[in-house]
C-alpha cells in the first residue's frame, strides 16, 4: 500500500511542477504583450543638421519645411520696386 501511496504523490507533485510552469509561461507571455518599453524605430532616431545639432525630423522633412517658409516669407513681403515707365 506504501508502494501505491508514494506514486499517487509522485504524480501530484509532477501535476503541481507542471501547472506551475504554464503559470510562469502565461505571466511571461502577458508581460510581453504588455511591454511599453522600446517603441518604435523612428523614435529612437535622431539627425544631425547642418549646424552639427541633433534634431528629430530628417534631413528631407526640413528642407521642405524650410522652403515654405522662404515661399511664405517671400509672399508676405510688398513688392517695393519702383517701375521704370
Amino acid at each position: 500500500m506504501a508502494r501505491s501511496q508514494n506514486s499517487f504523490i509522485k504524480r501530484q507533485k509532477e501535476k503541481k511542477k507542471l501547472q506551475k510552469k504554464k503559470e510562469k509561461e502565461e505571466r511571461k507571455k502577458e508581460r510581453q504583450e504588455n511591454n511599453d518599453k522600446g517603441g518604435d524605430l523612428e523614435d529612437m532616431l535622431a539627425y544631425v543638421d547642418e549646424n552639427g545639432n541633433i534634431t528629430t525630423t530628417p534631413p528631407e522633412e526640413r528642407e521642405e519645411k524650410k522652403e515654405k517658409k522662404e515661399q511664405r516669407r517671400d509672399q508676405s513681403r510688398p513688392n517695393n520696386r519702383k517701375e521704370n515707365y
